[in-house]
């Protein structure tokens, strides 16, 4: 079997992620029938957890979508456990340095290539009947972020880590780095001259170009610019803000007596 999000990007298409930050399998199962090319369980700055991301992974393997796992750090042990969990790829936060773009790789793949313990509890399924371990080292997406100073300081060395699918952008950190203001769809000069290098670097080296975005307008407008997989929306973003139109709309209807 292959991972459906890197045979679509190896085939040069733009893809499309969505953001999970609720631990609900109800949640998930709902979310992932929007017609998204991946979805991202976030364990950094969302509520999942482990037990959350496996159930998460259940729910959504109904419906034709990818499952990817954003994890709190850059640790070996809970990097295993969810792609044996089963989640297709891996977004790992603070990746600076060369060093920390080979742990990531260490982590995620198989030896010869890695140190990845054997183990895969539900992804061992995915295999059919060539054994997971067989197609792992080759499907598993691997995306570090890139999102401090550092990392652009070093990001020819990082790119050059054998096994790496790409970087993703994490633009809110990238920005405090350098001074700005904490926020994701950035117009700064100097921060679009550095996402041009960075899609830059990657296609140079056939590797993709991924960045987080929190409207549809801004993701489109960096898919024109080079990035392959963008992050357009999430649950708990989707949430809030219908659940605002909503009421807004409502009273709006009563007119003065529901003011």
């Amino acid at each position: 079997m292959t991972n459906p999000l890197k045979a679509r990007l190896d085939a040069g298409k733009a893809c499309v992620n969505g953001w999970s930050a609720l631990p609900s399998n109800f949640a998930a199962e709902i979310f992932a029938q929007a017609g998204w090319d991946s979805v991202t369980l976030d364990m950094q700055h969302g509520l999942h957890d482990y037990a959350s991301v496996a159930i998460c992974i259940q729910a959504m393997q109904a419906h034709p979508v990818t499952p990817l796992a954003r994890v709190p750090w850059n640790e070996p042990g809970i990097i295993g456990k969810v792609l044996d969990a089963g989640a297709w790829g891996v977004i790992c936060p603070m990746v600076n340095t060369a060093a920390d773009a080979r742990a990531l790789t260490n982590a995620c793949l198989y030896p010869p290539l890695g140190q990845r313990s054997n183990g895969p509890i539900r992804a061992g399924a995915y295999g059919g009947a060539t054994p997971y371990q067989q197609i792992a080292n080759a499907q598993v997406l691997i995306l570090p972020q890139v999102e401090t100073r550092e990392a652009v300081d070093n990001i020819e060395t990082i790119l050059d880590t054998p096994g790496l699918g790409g970087v993703y952008v994490g633009p809110s950190d990238l920005g405090l780095s350098y001074g700005l203001a904490a926020i994701l769809d950035r117009e700064e000069p100097e921060i679009l001259l550095i996402y041009e290098m960075l899609i830059a670097q990657t296609a140079r080296r056939g590797l993709v170009a991924a960045i987080h975005c929190t409207t549809p307008a801004y993701a489109a407008r960096m898919v024109a610019m080079g990035f392959q997989l963008v992050t357009s929306a999430s649950d708990n973003g989707l949430l809030a803000r219908g659940a605002r139109e909503a009421v807004t709309a409502t009273r709006t209807a009563c007119g003065p007596i529901a003011d």
